[in-house]
């Protein structure tokens, strides 16, 4: 066996195993778990006075794996650099470098694009040095962030809620939301009506519905009383065809996925966060065990705004379509994708390494979410690459007394593309009717019914999580590596709350939104934000220097937080209460949210005369298995989520496993799956069900039992137990001290 003096260092352990196997002997691979250094969480971390210099610390609790780096790293001939092919993926190399000492003789930095045996060989044998342009961007935005976060959060603090955080992105991402959920309550509703005509031909059998179109130009009908002259005008009278209009209409297939994309479509199809989106493409980037295939990566790199394919790709895909589908199914050449001005277009668009890997095949080495993810990512890159669908459109003009009704209709004649995919839409589909008879023009009608109906024009919809990352990439807020994170971060700091897919501020959010419009209108200026984006984008491309960019942002910042700060001495702004349904037992009024040291709970708002209080459950699908009520997920002391009855000590149960929406086939019980990701498979907890899964079956960690014979002699247990007694005892008083 030849000896490994090769080192490879890449993010995460599930790419340094699969990345492992291709490479073979003669190289190490090593993970570095993520970030190594980073800014000091404790202080600001950056040199306010001028140089804008970053202070990196190694990170606490990683001391062990830069240990072991560093001895792997000694005794190498040469270290690969293999982090993620990004921004924050060369930072990491770049930080590697200077925590491990390597001299660039030593040092070779490689990406990989997709994860496959044939891409890393390649990659390997094409190293390059580390891009300092790119880290250059990266440490602009980390310290800009940080020097934007560090000095909000404490005013924040004082003025608003204690814990609260500010972030330069995150408050823009709020006010997209806030500014929607204004023009909701803003919106006047406009009246308007429909009047549709049942006809039935007068000459030959057949029936359809036509709805009212003008008089003969498009009108609306904005009363009812026009409505009723319309009525009056056509009462009694004929209908004629006076136009029969037949087209072909072609559609043509959405491109493939960008990080933005995958996660809004993800979002609609398939109910997952932009976060989890994200979780999961990152595992099957990295590789997943096939059966009969190994260790594979089974898409390109997630975090892209390109439209651009490989030839490669777009070679294997239409020698796919043609074998499966047909010649008439394929595009008739290479369909290549125009990307976006402003995009980076460092990488391809997300695909799968194979377009032979198809769903199905790979199926059984899936879990059930990495199998959706991968069958949406799968067929919207086939589909790009199929020919368009063809539709027969008809459209029918009949006129009555001056006044012109219209029907159309659309069936398809040529599934091309949809056979395999068709994009989701966060709004309603255009109607396209009900089939309609040969009518040619000429013929004549008789109206067997008339419908009126009222409507009101609707208020601009709430974001979903789909349609706010759509909103952020349109206005360039943000970028693909930021997206999942930005969705995610405005709901865990309670700016944000989402319910039936849609996002509502909370008060807190319209608050902290509503101070910074008066005191930094420009970090939560849309347009600002995203000027600072393409000013990293220039940093990137070598055009600006990153302390530049830095020092031109703080000079203003900086005057407007000593204004803020003098402006609101002495002040304390005040969060609206919100209010809840559930109903004070003593005193009968709504609780409300309040906010304490370990969270929110439900107060009633009659204090001090009512001090009643309630901790705030979320209530589970499924029934209690005990004794059939409901059942609420709780929180224990430490912070963790279990799952008891609803009916409290008077039942008893309690579980950490959780209760799902689906029902056990046999006896009909409530069935659980396992806490925390993974497969989660549901089952069954009837004991007296044949598909009972036993607690010690359900996948969780046991520690193993210490065998018998390495027991510790009797006379050392109270050395050992002494001696933790003493290591903690210290700790003990400090926090006794910091309880104080």
């Amino acid at each position: 066996m030849a000896k490994a003096n090769n080192l490879v260092i890449v993010e995460s352990p599930s790419k340094a195993k699969t990345i492992g196997k291709y490479l073979g002997d003669g190289y190490v691979v090593k993970a570095s778990m993520g970030h190594l250094r980073d800014l000091p969480k404790s202080t600001m971390g950056v040199d306010l006075s001028g140089s804008f210099d970053p202070e990196y610390i190694n990170v606490p609790g990683k001391e062990d794996i830069i240990n072991d780096l560093k001895r792997a790293a000694k005794n190498a001939d040469t270290v690969f650099l293999a982090t993620d092919p990004d921004r924050e993926g060369e930072a990491i190399s770049w930080h590697l470098k200077e925590l491990l000492n390597l001299p660039d003789s030593k040092l070779r930095r490689v990406t990989f694009n997709e994860i496959t045996q044939k891409v890393v060989r390649q990659s390997i044998q094409s190293p390059r040095g580390i891009d300092y342009a790119l880290v250059d961007a990266q440490q602009a935005r980390r310290v800009l962030d940080r020097i934007v976060g560090y000095e909000l959060s404490p005013l924040l603090w004082k003025k608003v809620r204690r814990g609260l955080s500010a972030g330069r992105v995150q408050s823009v991402a709020t006010r997209l939301v806030v500014d929607r959920e204004q023009e909701i309550r803003a919106f006047i509703p406009k009246e308007y009506w429909t009047l549709d005509a049942k006809l039935s031909l007068a000459d030959k059998p057949g029936s359809f519905v036509a709805r009212y179109y003008g008089s003969p130009k498009k009108q609306e009908l904005e009363s009812e009383d026009q409505v009723n002259a319309v009525i009056a005008d056509i009462a009694g009278k004929p209908f004629t065809v006076v136009s029969v209009k037949r087209s072909e209409k072609k559609r043509s297939a959405a491109p493939p996925f960008t990080t933005s994309t995958l996660q809004q479509e993800a979002s609609r199809k398939l109910n997952m966060t932009p976060k989890r989106t994200m979780a999961i493409a990152q595992q099957l980037y990295e590789g997943v065990e096939l059966a009969g295939e190994g260790t594979m990566g089974l898409i390109t790199y997630m975090r892209t705004d390109s439209l651009r394919l490989s030839d490669e790709a777009m070679a294997e895909a239409a020698d796919f379509i043609r074998e499966r589908y047909g010649e008439s199914y394929y595009y008739g050449k290479p369909h290549v994708f125009k990307t976006k001005s402003g995009a980076q277009d460092a990488h391809e668009a997300i695909r799968p390494t194979h377009a032979y890997l198809d769903p199905e095949r790979v199926r059984s080495s899936l879990t059930v979410d990495q199998y959706r993810l991968y069958k949406l990512i799968w067929s919207r890159f086939l589909a790009s690459q199929m020919a368009n669908a063809v539709y027969d459109t008809v459209s029918i003009d009949t006129q009555c007394a001056e006044h012109l009704f219209r029907s159309s209709h659309q069936s398809i004649r040529f599934s091309g593309f949809i056979a395999v995919y068709e994009e989701g839409r966060d709004d309603e589909g255009e109607a396209l009717g009900s089939p309609l008879p040969e009518l040619s023009e000429g013929d004549m009608a008789n109206c067997t019914g008339l419908d009126k109906q009222q409507h009101f024009t609707q208020p601009p919809a709430r974001y979903t999580e789909a349609s706010l990352v759509k909103a952020m990439e349109e206005k360039g807020v943000g970028r693909p590596s930021t997206y999942a994170s930005i969705v995610s971060t405005i709901q865990d700091r309670e700016y944000v709350n989402k319910a039936d897919k849609k996002l509502f501020p909370t008060p807190l959010g319209e608050v902290v939104t509503q101070l910074m419009l008066e005191r930094f209108n420009d970090i939560i200026d849309v347009e600002f934000t995203a000027n600072m984006e393409q000013q990293f984008d220039e940093v990137e491309e070598g055009q600006r220097n990153w302390k530049d960019v830095i020092a031109n942002f703080y000079q203003g910042f900086h005057r407007e937080m000593v204004e803020a700060e003098a402006a609101l001495e002495g002040q304390r702004i005040k969060v609206p209460e919100e209010v809840t349904q559930e109903i004070c037992e003593i005193c009968g009024k709504n609780m409300v949210v309040k906010f304490g040291r370990f969270g929110k709970f439900l107060a009633c708002p009659g204090w001090p005369e009512c001090t009643n209080t309630k901790p705030i459950v979320e209530r589970m699908p499924g029934r209690c298995p005990k004794c059939g009520s409901g059942i609420l997920k709780r929180k224990s002391k430490r912070g963790f989520a279990y799952y008891g009855c609803e009916r409290g000590a008077d039942c008893g149960f309690m579980t950490w496993d959780v209760p799902v929406a689906q029902d056990c086939e046999k006896c009909g019980m409530t069935m659980f799956k396992r806490s925390g990701r993974g497969r989660n498979k549901p089952f069954c907890v009837n004991p007296e069900c044949e598909h009972f899964l036993p607690e010690d079956k359900r996948g969780y960690y046991k520690k193993p039992e210490a065998a018998e014979g390495d027991a510790a002699p009797a006379e050392e247990k109270p050395k050992k137990t002494a001696k933790k007694a003493a290591a903690k005892k210290p700790a003990k008083k400090s926090a006794k001290k910091a309880a104080k």
